[in-house]
């Protein structure tokens, strides 16, 4: 007898996944005085990559690694542990929403290695960008934005004008 899948439940409402996540940022500010963003917790534990491949002298010496060094310890900085808490969650939001399965979202007109490359492209672009920009989306979005700060505002106009004048080049490869 053929295992019949079970469908996945509906979305939550976007309005109170919302308002969770801003007591959540709100949460952040109280506890840590930060707010919440991703950049550092990969930055930490990239430090103690360099130190492990190269050298402490070099991390010590590098001024954008020295900052996220944390004595050798990338553990010691919260944001690594809020990067996994993230993935935990999505993990868990997966599973319970019964949308947890191992696939590459694709188009129809659109290989899956070619999506994966793409992929890849575009979050080393993000990546490379979140450096430049001082903070990922979700920092410059979610706490630059809670605290009207110009230049968080600036950049996600910025990223939902382009996103939005992209979207007709490459609406072709999801129809």
């Amino acid at each position: 007898m053929p295992l019949r899948r079970a469908h996945a439940l509906p979305y939550w409402n976007p309005y109170l996944v919302g308002a969770l996540l801003g007591l959540v940022l709100l949460a952040t500010y109280l506890v840590t005085g930060r707010g919440l963003g991703a950049t550092g917790a990969f930055s930490s534990v990239a430090a103690w990559l360099a130190s492990l491949a190269v050298s402490v002298d070099h991390v010590t010496a590098n001024a954008v690694h020295a900052r996220y060094w944390n004595d050798g310890a990338p553990l010691a900085s919260w944001t690594v542990f809020l990067l996994g808490g993230a993935l935990l969650g999505a993990l868990i939001s997966g599973w319970q929403g019964r949308r947890l399965r191992l696939m590459v979202e694709r188009g129809p007109r659109i290989s899956g290695s070619t999506r994966l490359l793409l992929a890849f492209c575009g979050g080393f672009v993000a990546a490379y960008g979140a450096k430049l920009a001082k903070g990922c989306t979700s920092g410059q979005a979610l706490t630059g934005g809670a605290i009207l700060n110009v230049g968080s505002l600036v950049f996600m106009m910025s990223v939902f004008a382009a996103a939005y004048g992209l979207a007709w080049f490459v609406r072709k490869e999801w129809i």
